[in-house]
């Protein structure tokens, strides 16, 4: 057999890239990673801890103001006596272009808020559609009225519930409302005329823009597969009003006008 040929210096060379060359190359991966376009970032509600002006921003871009009465938010709500430590809750019942209950929470300066289609349900084992919509202003609360149909949320607007609420363990504070709400796994007991107890909202993932969660009420004494309560309760908190009586403007009328 003819004897192989010994490589030379040379081809040595060629056959093992030297360190200069691999680190060379590693940064050249490194540029075109950082090149690579990001993929663009869901609108969501502002994080806890914002200023109300931040968490607010995505309320007023869909609303025109010079056209429209609804809050904007610039002004803080009047104050109003309270016990200390005790944060606000408010369910409206809206008619826009498919029924559905809105679920606001006071945090940070805003009220969170979420879209419940069926509304809340005191039966642990039903598991309530939440899709997360954007913050709305503290002012937002005491509104009861008709949105013109055609503008944004057009419709008939009730106050169905309201009250106080805080964490499902008193001694959490706001600080174990925002970890919860962060998490997604946010534990509340709730203290309203027509919702009592222990409830949870969790976070299941997002679609579109918006987080999908589920409104979920705690097994405790107030619990009652039994009593469907947004089946009972048909009336306003606030006027006694049914929903064709506000939209007829029946006992005082309040219209919003919104543009998006």
């Amino acid at each position: 057999m003819p004897a192989k040929k010994k490589r030379t210096p040379t081809a040595r060379k060629r056959a093992t890239p030297s360190r200069k060359r691999i680190a060379k190359k590693a940064t050249a991966k490194k540029t075109t990673a950082k090149k690579t376009p990001a993929k663009k970032a869901l609108r969501k509600p502002a994080a806890t801890g914002a200023s109300p002006k931040a968490a607010l921003s995505e309320y007023r871009r869909k609303r025109d103001f010079s056209r429209t009465k609804e809050p904007s938010g610039d002004a803080p709500p009047a104050a109003k006596k309270r016990k200390a430590g005790k944060l606000r809750f408010v369910i409206q019942k809206h008619a826009a272009s498919h029924l559905h209950f809105d679920f606001r929470l006071e945090l940070d300066g805003v009220m969170k808020s979420w879209a419940v289609p069926k509304g809340p349900s005191y039966d642990p084992a039903v598991r309530r559609l939440a899709m997360q919509v954007e913050d709305h202003p503290i002012e937002y609360n005491t509104f009861e009225g008709t949105i013109p149909q055609g503008e944004y949320g057009g419709g008939t607007v009730m106050l169905w519930d309201r009250g106080t609420y805080g964490p499902e363990d008193p001694d959490g504070g706001v600080e174990a409302l925002r970890a919860g709400y962060e998490e997604g796994d946010l534990k509340i007991h709730v203290q309203g005329e027509r919702l009592e107890g222990a409830w949870v909202l969790v976070r299941m993932r997002k679609e579109d823009e918006r987080a999908q969660w589920l409104l979920i009420k705690h097994r405790d004494e107030f619990a009652d597969p039994d009593y469907d309560v947004t089946a009972k309760v048909t009336t306003s908190v606030k006027s006694d009003r049914t929903m064709e009586e506000i939209a007829a403007g029946k006992g005082g009328r309040r219209v919003w006008s919104s543009n998006r």
